[in-house]
């Protein structure tokens, strides 16, 4: 009961995440249900079952309000299902033992990767519209996929912030297009689990339940969160958190697979320091993101107003013009008259 408990709390806490800054459930309910004592591919069959509905409902959410590009969304997420397949199927084959320190390590990258990009000022608009190349998403959707399978989640932050990075596409198209495509590869890697964990699928329904409970709960919840707390401050520390609570389990792996005995010290130390760098790097990005949009809020309204000292100033000389001939006009009238 404890466990479903758990379970239920890491949907909430996923959910709250994703509702923040648009990616993030799958590696941060992955990474609690790790510690709650499920397996590797355990964890990931459950998130991945489980986001089955999740993104079905959000891909249709986002195409009902124009958000996705179909032609990318195909693109992407075809290419992106089948690696998630092939990931999913390879992790229910390997041990444990072995699996655990993979799947840490992905979960690091991906963290690493949300403390660098929220560390960054965020821009507020794209640069042009252009569509990417075939190979380029099928590249894309193919690491994403099997990222996000291994990993228990990872899809939005190695997809959405590619995409955004290169920035052909308004955000919301991106997210939306990104999120459409998700439910392939969700559904790629739960058919691959379905192969190689159907038992531990089944007996982990409880589990499936209880995360999407969580879930459930708490949308309404982000929503209010998302207008309170800067993105960039929850995205930067939720990497942090994700890195600090994997990092141990990457140093076990050294031991598991080259025989490297670590010393017991190294592992908090190591957590402290990515404590410390990960929540700088986080007010950095917080401090570098409300500096650019008060230089971008200052330009605007100097184009405001530089827009309207021309109209007046057109105004003010039309005015003047007006003026003289109508003196023009009064002038001549006495002059016709005499005549």
């Amino acid at each position: 009961m404890l466990t479903l408990i758990l379970i239920a709390v890491a949907g909430a806490a996923a959910q709250l995440v994703d509702g923040g800054i648009g990616m993030g459930f799958g590696v941060t309910s992955t990474t609690i249900l790790l510690l709650a004592g499920l397996g590797p591919a355990q964890a990931s069959a459950v998130v991945h079952t489980a986001e089955l509905g999740t993104t079905a409902m959000s891909g249709l959410s986002h195409a009902r309000f124009g958000n996705v590009d179909w032609k990318t969304v195909f693109r992407l997420g075809v290419p992106g299902a089948i690696a998630a397949f092939i990931g999913a199927t390879v992790l229910s084959n390997i041990s444990t033992d072995a699996a655990a320190p993979i799947t840490a390590l992905i979960l690091v990258a991906i963290g690493s990767n949300l403390i660098w990009r929220f560390s960054r000022p965020r821009r507020a608009k794209f640069v042009q519209r252009r569509s990417h190349s075939t190979p380029f998403l099928i590249g894309l959707g193919s690491v994403g996929g099997f990222v996000d399978s291994t990993g228990g989640g990872g899809w939005g932050p190695v997809s959405t912030s590619t995409l955004m990075a290169i920035g052909r596409e308004q955000p919301r198209r991106i997210v939306g297009t990104v999120n459409t495509a998700e439910f392939l590869v969700t559904l790629g890697a739960t058919l691959g689990f379905v192969v190689g964990l159907w038992q531990d699928i089944v007996a982990n329904l409880s589990a499936v339940l209880a995360l999407l409970i969580g879930g459930s709960i708490a949308a309404p919840i982000a929503a209010w969160v998302i207008s309170r707390i800067e993105p960039v401050v929850l995205g930067g520390l939720v990497g942090t958190a994700i890195v600090a609570l994997n990092i141990g389990k990457v140093l076990g792996g050294l031991e598991t697979y080259f025989g490297l005995t670590v010393p017991g010290f190294v592992s908090p130390l190591l957590m402290v320091l990515v404590l410390v760098v990960g929540i700088s790097a986080t007010i950095h990005g917080a401090r570098a993101t409300r500096a650019a949009r008060a230089r971008e809020l200052e330009a605007e309204n100097a184009e405001t107003k530089a827009h309207a000292e021309f109209h007046a100033a057109g105004f003010a000389h039309s005015a003047a013009g007006a003026s003289k001939d109508v003196s023009a006009v009064e002038e001549s009238a006495p002059r016709a008259d005499k005549a």
